[in-house]
């Protein structure tokens, strides 16, 4: 197991329809690094956004998807995503508020 540290963990948010309406419950969803753990996501988001205190984190493993050119095919990598939920005395995630 790889030894992560705080900002390794959170790759990047993503950003889908879906997501964004996640927002009103005070749910965000991240792409996080595929060895990181629940505790790991929840300490990172606490250390990187002030104000914000997590509830519950749920992970999913998203498997690569099967990619062709000509006859070579091969697929690309493997992502896990976390949908965090704040708690409702939290502050909201301010990179989001922009988008």
């Amino acid at each position: 197991m790889a030894d992560l540290k705080y900002y390794d963990v959170i790759q990047k948010p993503v950003v889908t329809e879906k997501s964004m309406n996640g927002m009103a419950d005070k749910k965000y969803t991240f792409f996080v690094h595929p060895d990181a753990t629940k505790t790991q996501i929840k300490e990172a988001v606490e250390k990187m956004f002030e104000g914000t205190k997590v509830a519950r984190v749920n992970t999913i493993t998203v498997p690569g998807k099967l990619k062709r050119r000509g006859r070579t095919q091969g697929r690309t990598a493997d992502r896990k995503k976390a949908v965090v939920t704040l708690t409702a005395e939290s502050k909201d995630i301010e990179i989001f508020n922009t988008l």
